[in-house]
This record gives structure tokens, sequence and C-alpha cells, in this order.
């Protein structure tokens, strides 16, 4: 969405060391080598992530962050790369923002060796914001609504083609601006390979379950205005969601910025109590736990033990976007000035 692209706020201490317990979150800064803005992260396992963000920048590790190899895409060193999402160490893709031609979609299948631009909006009133995969094959993208109609691109053949979900094809019409805000990649989300859920910055959550040929439309206790609304969504199954944002000009304030849903996002409860201690731009859930989540912003952390009804400050510094290794309790967090942490909860 257009307004995310205010300034960032500046950068906070560094996160807890080694010395915390076993088992217990602990985090290790690690060198990018870029210094620019890093709102895409997309974990592979625990030695292989990947990093986006401004410039143009595409970043890879295969050695768990000790090292991470720039790898440049043609002609794209203006772009700002919101959203990356990998499948392997080898094949990912890269999603850009801004109006008409900035909002591209590339993939690569030989690590960044090579670089096919599979999407290369014309439209001047498109506006990318994010996009997931469920496979190598399936993919969504979702960017602001264009003349009343919600735009979502869906794919089942790797991105080698895109289609927008007509208008009366199962697709509830936009509300008033309604899009998403660009901040880290993570506010569309597959809950299994045909069941997908978006959350907009009219703080609504769209659901499809047959891969995105349908949709249906929830709406979620959020406050919403012009940089207010859902920043991201995560569900741990089926059924078990959480939803977090806020206002991105107010990072030190938590107001009505947090819900959850155990019914598959159909309905959204406000977490009003011990609820988080300010704006935060990404969710997850810890692989391997019951009921543990964590959630990250450019200036601070909160984790909940409970499926997201009590929350407590996690030390750490800001981060924009986070993702853990798919059935591992490791993640990488990124952030301003080309910040990359990695978090291991540990066994």
């Amino acid at each position: 969405m257009r307004s995310v692209l205010a300034p960032a706020a500046l950068v906070l201490v560094v996160c807890a060391g080694s010395s915390a317990p076993q088992g217990a979150p602990r985090w290790e800064a690690q060198t990018s080598g870029v210094a620019g803005r890093l709102r895409g992260v997309s974990a592979v396992s625990e030695a292989v992530a990947w990093a986006s963000g401004a410039g143009g920048t595409v970043l890879r590790t295969v050695d768990a962050g000790k090292t991470w190899t720039r790898l440049p895409v043609p002609d794209a060193e203006k772009l700002d790369f919101r959203d990356v999402d990998a499948i392997d160490a080898r094949t990912a893709w890269v999603l850009s923002i801004g109006n008409g031609e900035s909002s591209r979609i590339y993939q690569t299948t030989d690590a960044g060796a090579h670089w096919t631009e599979q999407f290369h909006n014309s439209d001047p009133d498109v506006f990318l914001d994010a996009m997931a995969f469920a496979d190598a094959t399936h993919g969504v993208a979702f960017g602001d609504s264009v003349k009343g109609q919600l735009y979502i691109l869906t794919t089942s053949d790797g991105g080698q083609t895109w289609t927008r979900i007509p208008e009366g094809a199962g697709l509830p019409p936009a509300l008033p601006k309604e899009g998403a805000f660009a901040a880290s990649g993570s506010n569309v989300a597959y809950l299994d390979p045909t069941t997908v859920v978006i959350g907009t910055s009219t703080s609504r959550v769209l659901r499809s379950y047959d891969g995105g040929r349908t949709w249906q439309a929830a709406l979620a206790p959020l406050a919403t205005n012009a940089s207010t609304g859902i920043f991201s969504i995560a569900f741990r199954d089926l059924h078990h969601g959480v939803i977090v944002g806020g206002n991105y000009q107010k990072e030190d304030e938590a107001v009505d910025n947090l819900a959850t849903s155990s019914d598959g996002g159909v309905i959204w409860t406000a977490v009003k109590s011990g609820g988080l201690s300010g704006f935060r731009s990404a969710v997850a859930h810890v692989p391997g736990t019951p009921a543990t989540w964590l959630a990250v912003g450019p200036r601070g952390c909160d984790q909940s033990t409970d499926d997201g009804r009590t929350w407590s400050p996690l030390a750490c510094d800001g981060f924009d976007a986070i993702s853990f290794a798919r059935g591992r309790r490791v993640a990488w967090a990124t952030g301003a000035r080309g910040r990359i942490a990695r978090l291991d909860f540990g066994d």
C-alpha cells in the first residue's frame, strides 16, 4: 500500500544474547553486507534462508547465516523487493512494489545465477503488496484495489503465467481504498495447498478454500485508517490464527492491533488485555510448539505461549519481517539498515 513508504524509525539496541536459558529464544546478529532496509525474508531450513529489500537487494545464505551472498537481479537496482518466497536453496520468487511498472515478480531456479521476470505490470493504477506460495507451482499475489475491485493474481505453473481473479467470479467488492501494507510480505499466507488467507488494510480477512478461485471476507476488530490496519496474518493449523498490526506512524502504541481466530478466520476476537507492546509488522507461529507465537516490529518484539491470548515483550532489535523454517524452531528476522538476525528456540 502506498502509505507504507514513510521513513523508518530509528534502530533499537541489540537483542538479548547467548546467555538466554536453554529452550528460550536466542538471537544471533548477522552481517548482511548491505545498508538498505530488508522487509522480505524466507527461511528454508536451519542453514538456508533468503532476504530481500530496497535497492533491488536479494540475499541468500546456505551456512546458517555465517555468510550472506548478494544475488543481483538484472535491471532491478531501483526496485524495492518487499517480499521473497523460497521453496529451497535454488528456487525463489521476489516481488517489488510501487505504481505501474515498479510492481514486478521475478523467479530464480538456479540460486540466483539467473532471474526470469514473470510479471511486469503496466497498469498505472496497480500497486502490488505481497505474495505467497503453497509449493513450487501454486501462488497468490495481492495488490491495492483498482476501481473498486480487489486485485488478486494466482498462478498454477510456478509463476510462468499470472491470472487476475475477475470481478464477479466469487470475489467480494473492495472496500474504499482497500489494499495491503507492504511492510513484511506476510499479509498473505497459505494454510494448506488450497486454503489461502489475506489480511487487508481495511482490517478484513479474505479467505479462499479453492486455491484462490473464489473468496469470502470477514471483518476483523483491528483499528483502521490510512496508516493503520492488518499488517500480518499467520495460522498454526487450519483453525488457529493471529493477525497483528497497528499504526506504523505511531510505533510505540498498541491500540486495537491484535486479534485471534479459532475457526479458520471466519470470526476474529480482539485481544484487549495483555496484548502487544507496540506496532507489529509480522507475526509467526513457532513450529513444533502447541501455542507459541512471535510478533516483531521496527521497535520491538513480543511473545505469546498461550495461542495469542496474552503477550510479553521479548528483548530484541526492531525488525520488519520474520520467517521460521518449515517444521523447525529456527527463524530469521530482517529490518532497517540491512539488519539480519537468526533466532533459535533450541530443543
